[in-house]
């Protein structure tokens, strides 16, 4: 007898682990260096947008107006009388004041972070759960309720976003005018209803694509001669099959609430009342010559926020469809 061992053997007695689609996937991103960093980027952010008033407590900075007569040069344009853009770094205020209010640019930076982090992502899910629905239902019941989901789906798509937005947001704004109160959580909450009612469509589509394929294989066939409830089978059978391209469409739909909600408020139909990068941009775009960096803080925020999140749902594609990648 050979004291040798079997490579046969071996090779038989080595535990074989099965992995779902989604554990590859996830093994795929953990290996692209570029979706690790844009992941790191987009948590530096979410922690921002929830741990901003401790930060602007640390700093001690506040989002109150500061006191202009003290703090500003108005001989010189009314230009900050320290800091940023004539003076050196001030430590009191990181990324400087800005002009008429002496506002401190930072506690206005972190939550704007939080403003847009919270709207797009509130929207994203009111969007991701009505797409879900809709497409769910219209692709596995078909007939009449898919004819006219789907003539729903295309009236919407051709309503022009921005338009309407411009048209709706004043319209609900005005309605809470009079309540100052409430006027600010209205503002974000009709914002919210804008992007989500304008931002469903895409989804909606995918999903009853996937279901149009999914509704007739073997599984969901024996699932209803059994006699299976047809809202099981959408939410048992169908929807785990669909968790691959859902995902992929949200993290391509948050990035563009970011940059929606940024474009309203810069053209006065988003976040009026509180803080936001878009109506910061706004504010600063008439000091871009004499103030660049007041301009430069929010748009950077808003470019390395929505860059990030794009190169990490191209990420997310890639690794859940490995055809596609490059």
């Amino acid at each position: 007898m050979s004291d040798e061992a079997d490579p046969d053997d071996a090779v038989a007695k080595t535990p074989v682990s099965g992995k779902s689609p989604l554990a590859i996937a996830a093994g795929r991103l953990r290996r692209d260096k570029v979706a690790m960093a844009c992941l790191t980027i987009v948590l530096f952010f979410v922690l921002i947008a929830i741990f901003a008033g401790q930060i602007a407590s640390l700093f001690n900075v506040t989002t109150q107006p500061g006191n202009p007569s003290q703090q500003l040069d108005f001989i010189n344009d009314g230009m900050p009388l320290k800091g940023p853009p004539h003076n050196g770094f001030d430590p009191e205020h990181p990324f400087g004041i800005a002009p008429k209010t002496a506002k401190d640019n930072l506690a206005s930076w972190l939550y704007g972070a939080r403003t847009s982090m919270l709207i797009a992502t509130s929207a994203t899910i009111v969007a991701s759960l009505l797409g879900i629905v809709l497409g769910l239902v219209s692709g596995f019941v078909g007939g009449a309720v898919d004819k006219v989901i789907s003539f729903i789906t295309d009236l919407f798509l051709t309503l022009p976003f921005l338009l309407m937005a411009l048209v709706i947001a004043p319209i609900l704004n005005e309605r809470f005018a009079l309540t100052p109160d409430r006027y600010q959580t209205m503002q974000v909450v009709s914002l919210i209803g804008i992007l989500a009612a304008f931002g469903w469509m895409g989804i909606a589509r995918l999903v009853r694509g996937e279901v149009l394929s999914l509704r007739e294989r073997e599984f969901i066939l024996s699932a209803r001669v059994i006699g299976m409830p047809t809202s099981r089978i959408m939410i048992k059978e169908l929807l785990p099959n669909l968790v691959a391209p859902i995902v992929v469409a949200v993290s391509l739909m948050l990035p563009a609430f970011i940059a929606a909600e940024a474009g309203l408020a810069f053209l006065g139909v988003g976040i009026t009342q509180g803080e936001s990068w878009g109506q910061t941009i706004l504010l600063a775009s008439a000091y871009f010559e004499l103030y660049p960096l007041y301009l430069w803080e929010p748009l950077l925020g808003i470019v390395v926020l929505v860059l990030a999140l794009n190169l990490l749902g191209d990420a997310i594609r890639d690794a859940v469809d490995p055809k596609t990648r490059r």
